[in-house]
């Protein structure tokens, strides 16, 4: 019986062995060891290891903290350091990026404009070809200009015969001034005469009157008086009428030069449209979109080819909440998508007063309907102080700007220095 109470035990869990049924007995001087089941002791016992509550065998966060630490004391260290770089690595970042204002809705722009012709014609020469570059004076295309070259040489023509028309009444005037030399010397002569006969007809008179000279004689000077105050009258008419045609003379002079000059006014039209028959570059730049060719019959207006010249710049259309420290000379560091392995370097120039939208050709009309408000873009022109010259940049290409609106060190910049 003892041996079946020995096997029930040892088929028992150890938690079962707990209760007052199993608590040690005590034996007799004659029972021992060998013949009696001994009590187990609280060491042996299986049930004396295991805690009372599983609350109170977890540990507490104090202790695995501690025990975490002394365990894994390198892997801490490296955490904790890789914790304190990444911290001081995002205040640098942050501290170095509020120093800048960078957009990607940014692009090249130009003052492109086509080039046409103001004559009409043929077109003889075009010595151009897409998209090359050309200076300033350079020939895009040539117009015939047999008929220019006509048409200039008859409105010569017509100069040197207004300038002979001119020359022709001066010579007049010097005749005209010779004739009243002439008419004024015979106002003189008259004159005299007419003194002398004044005197001889009063003489004449006063011996007719005292008896010592004839009625005859007196009425003979008496006529020559008359005569000779009619010839004065005669003369001075003669003199005023000269007088009157050097001015006349002087008003056909005026007309001719009149004339003249219409006729100058016209061969100079004649010279510039055969100069317009040479179509050329007002400026430096590049022949694009090139639609002219030989044989062309073109109108005035007729567009050839579109022209972009080489002052290009950058149009960034930054939003109007990073504008609040942006100023006019801001340096500004420039990406271009066609070329990313190329930064050029600029400055904004200026800030365009007010937003896109508000000079386009349909304005957004907020005072009517619902209202909601949205971040307007403000176009910002950024000017390029080291443009490369050996690629080609052109209106519309895409260009990631940034400007820096901070122009104190930043962390970075200090930490940078002094390492």
């Amino acid at each position: 019986m003892l041996e079946d109470n020995v096997l029930e035990r040892d088929d028992l869990a150890p938690e079962d062995l707990e209760g007052p049924q199993f608590a040690p007995t005590s034996y007799g001087p004659d029972t021992g060891p060998d013949t009696a089941m001994r009590a187990p002791s609280p060491r042996e016992n299986p049930a004396a290891k295991r805690p009372a509550s599983p609350e109170a065998a977890r540990p507490t966060a104090k202790e695995r903290r501690t025990g975490f630490l002394h365990r894994r004391p390198v892997i801490s260290a490296i955490g904790a350091l890789l914790l304190a770089v990444t911290l001081g690595s995002g205040y640098v970042y942050l501290d170095q990026a509020r120093h800048f204002e960078s957009t990607d809705d940014a692009f090249i722009a130009a003052r492109q404009s086509p080039l046409a012709p103001k004559v009409s014609g043929y077109l003889t020469s075009v010595p151009v070809t897409d998209n090359q570059h050309v200076k300033a004076g350079d020939v895009i295309a040539r117009i015939d200009d047999r008929d220019y070259r006509t048409a200039l040489e008859q409105a010569e023509s017509q100069v040197a015969a207004a300038q002979a028309n001119i020359d022709n009444i001066s010579a007049q005037l010097d005749v005209q001034q010779a004739q009243i030399a002439a008419n004024q010397a015979q106002v003189d002569q008259a004159q005299a005469t007419l003194v002398f006969a004044e005197q001889q007809a009063a003489r004449y008179e006063h011996l007719e009157q005292t008896g010592y000279g004839s009625v005859q004689n007196a009425q003979q000077y008496t006529s020559q008086l008359h005569q000779q105050q009619a010839a004065l009258a005669s003369a001075q008419a003669t003199l005023k009428l000269a007088q009157q045609q050097v001015e006349a003379l002087k008003a056909q002079r005026n007309s001719a030069v009149a004339s003249l000059g219409q006729a100058k006014a016209q061969r100079d039209q004649a010279q510039l449209n055969l100069s317009y028959t040479t179509v050329t570059a007002a400026e430096s730049g590049r022949v694009v979109n090139l639609s002219a060719a030989v044989g062309q019959f073109v109108q005035p207006g007729t567009n050839l080819t579109m022209f972009v010249p080489d002052e290009i710049w950058v149009t960034a259309n930054f939003k109007e909440i990073q504008l609040r420290h942006m100023r006019p000379g801001d340096p500004v560091t420039l990406a271009i998508d066609a070329y990313p392995d190329r930064i050029i370097h600029g400055h904004v120039d200026s800030v365009q007063p007010g937003s896109g939208t508000a000079f386009s050709l349909l304005p957004a009309e907020n005072a009517t309907g619902n209202y909601v408000k949205i971040v307007q873009r403000v176009p910002v022109k950024i000017v390029m102080d080291n443009p490369p010259t050996d690629v080609a940049l052109g209106p519309g290409m895409s260009v990631v700007p940034t400007a820096r609106v901070d122009l104190t060190p930043s962390l970075y910049e200090r930490l940078r220095r002094s390492l």
